[in-house]
This record gives structure tokens, C-alpha cells and sequence, in this order.
């Protein structure tokens, strides 16, 4: 449901990446490393980035579109120049590509910011591909509250305007950064599933990002999905943090709605080399994890969960949940058919 490769940190290795200018914010350095491998894989001189996809097992994943025109620009690129991933706009183009053995892409945001006051740019990011979309990312904006805001604001009039359209439109609300209250707000707003493609159970390890039992009922109420990510400092506490984690958050949320409304949002690793990976780590963890709970020694020995730390790590969350006797029914729903169903019935 969302990812930020197919590269992880390993990946760089491999890539001449230039050295930071003296001037260059931290921002602007992530972004310019995020797109590196995409960029060295659309000029022909990196085909780790296929393979990187192909060796994951990842049918069909995001695109992510929430940073402005470059970033719409660099997702339409891939599509214009990989004859093996196709721009995914309806279900069908996401089972096309698996029976062709290609990949899919759909293109979202984590982000409403980006559409202006008076949602004017929401029909033409519809019309460039954009199917799902986040209606804040952790603090307050004119739609909807975040989840790391002082105070619990739920979804605005802009806000409840904004998924009217999005519900006609066909493109998929996202929760996954927002606060409780417009998490909920969303759910009784909109007369589509709605998702939350990257969190963790609040139940089994508190953070600011995680959803409460009654956000995670609410979003199954509506038909959506909830998906897990594979953040350590988002699982469990301290550091060594393991796959075990993640899948006992799966396991968490399909024993509260039941396996069809559980779903994979991995979000990490991010698309960096190794030293960006571990500082993004460490300030994350420190925003989002209650105080006290992390130092820098939670990032050690690396910025990922033991057994995934790559996206060619895929695999082992499908033996992890065969290991722990879901059926395979249950462990297609998981791995991306509850996904699918959600997408269908929301974008077609």
C-alpha cells in the first residue's frame, strides 16, 4: 500500500550519489538521494532498480506524488520509460500486469497541502493518476488534524468537502498520518472504504502514529484496510526489533476485524543510503515514540527490522505468516487481495 523503494539502503552501493552542496537544507539532500536510483535506472545505467522490484515479489505498489511537480514528473517518467510497469488507474490495470508479468504502479500522497485552499487542483491530480491520498501528515491543516497536533481536531468543512469529491472522483482517503478524531471523522464522512496504508496497532506498542483499537474497527467498518509497516521504533520498544513484531501487529488487527481488512504498508526502508536511513531513524523514533523510550543505541545495528531489512525481504513476511498457521486465503488477503478489493471498489 505504500513503500519507498524498490531500493533500500543497500542499493547504494552501487550509485555514484554527489556530495552534499554547502547550502543544501536536509530536505532538499533527502530528496535529491530518494530520487537518485530512479533517476540512474531512467537514464539506463542502473538495472538494479528493476531487479530490485522483480526480486521483492512486489506485484503492484505506490508511486509517491506528494512533493510537488518533480515528484508527479519523476512517477510519469517511469511509466514513459519501463515497458514492465504500467500506471495503474483501475484494478483491472493492477491484475493486467500481474497476468503479464510486469509490475504496477499507482501513484499517491501522504499529503492534502499540495492541492490549494479550495481543493481547485484535486480534479486535474485525479486526472494525472493520483488514486489514493492522505488527508494530513501529523499536523493540523486546513482538511483534517494530524496525529502529532497538541489538541485532536477532526476533518474541517474543506475537509469533509474534500472527501465528497474524492468519494465522486474515485481516489482512496487515507488516514494513516492523521489524528484520532479525523481518522474516525473520515470513517462516518466518507461512502467509500477507507484506508490507513502505513501504521501499527496502538494496542500492542503506543506511538504517535499508531490507531487505536477503535480507529482500526472504524476503518473496517467502512470495508478499508489497515496497513503495517516495518518501522522498528513504530512496533516495539528498544533496539533489535525484529519481523516478529510486524507480524504480531497483523495478527493484532485480524484477530480484532477479522484478516480481511489487514493489509502491508511497509514504508521503510527508505530509498537512501545507509547513513541517511539511520539518522531519518533516529529522528522519527524520537518524534513519534513517548519519552524516554529512544536513544540513539535504538537505531543500532542498522535502521531496520531484523529480517527485512531490503525490500528483497518480502518473502519473509509471507513465511512468517504461513509459520504461523494463516491460511492461504487469509495470507493472499494479507499480501495484497484485501488491498485489491478496497482499490476496486473505490477507483474501479
Amino acid at each position: 500500500m505504500l513503500f519507498q523503494g524498490p531500493c533500500g539502503y543497500r542499493s547504494f552501493a552501487l550509485l555514484d550519489t554527489p556530495e552534499p552542496l554547502p547550502d543544501e537544507s536536509a530536505e532538499r539532500r533527502y530528496f535529491s538521494t530518494f530520487f537518485a536510483p530512479i533517476r540512474a535506472a531512467l537514464r539506463g545505467d542502473f538495472d538494479e532498480f528493476r531487479a530490485c522490484w522483480e526480486h521483492s515479489g512486489i506485484t503492484a505498489g505506490n508511486r509517491q506524488v506528494g512533493y510537488g511537480l518533480e515528484a508527479f514528473g519523476i512517477a510519469q517518467a517511469q511509466f514513459d520509460a519501463f515497458p514492465w510497469l504500467v500506471k495503474a488507474l483501475r484494478a483491472a490495470d493492477i491484475r493486467r500486469a500481474k497476468a503479464e508479468g510486469r509490475r504496477a504502479g499507482f501513484m499517491s500522497t501522504q499529503d492534502s497541502a499540495d492541492l490549494g485552499s479550495k481543493l481547485e487542483h484535486l480534479e486535474a491530480h485525479f486526472e494525472l493518476g493520483l488514486r489514493m491520498l492522505g488527508l494530513s501528515y501529523n499536523v493540523q491543516n486546513a482538511v483534517a488534524g494530524g496525529c502529532m497536533e497538541r489538541f485532536d481536531g477532526g476533518v474541517t468543512h474543506l475537509g469533509a468537502e474534500l472527501i465528497r469529491q474524492m468519494d465522486e472522483l474515485g481516489m482512496i482517503v487515507d488516514t494513516s498520518h492523521s489524528g484520532r478524531r479525523a481518522t474516525l471523522d473520515a470513517c462516518e464522512l466518507s461512502m467509500k472504504p477507507v484506508v490507513a496504508s502505513h501504521t501499527s496497532a496502538e494496542a500492542l506498542h503506543r506511538t504517535e502514529r499508531a490507531k487505536s483499537d477503535d480507529e482500526i474497527r472504524a476503518i473496517a467498518a467502512t470495508g478499508g484496510v489497515v496497513g503495517l509497516v516495518a518501522i522498528p521504533s513504530f512496533l516495539a520498544p528498544g533496539s533489535g526489533v525484529t519481523i516478529e513484531a510486524m507480524l504480531d501487529h497483523i495478527d493484532h488487527i485480524g484477530e480484532l476485524v477479522g484478516p480481511q481488512h489487514v493489509a502491508i504498508g511497509t514504508d521503510w526502508p527508505l530509498q537512501v543510503d545507509e547513513r541517511t536511513l539511520r539518522e531519518s531513524y533516529v529522528g522519527m523514533a524520537r518524534q513519534y515514540a513517548p519519552a524516554g523510550q529512544v536513544d540513539d543505541s535504538s537505531a543500532a545495528p542498522g535502521a531496520s527490522l531484523a529480517g527485512f531489512d531490503d525490500y528483497r525481504d518480502f518473502p519473509n513476511i509471507t513465511r512468517g505468516l504461513v509459520r504461523r498457521g494463516h491460511s492461504d486465503e487469509e495470507i493472499r488477503g494479507i499480501l495484497g487481495e484485501n488491498f485489491l478489493r478496497v482499490f476496486e471498489a473505490v477507483c474501479g
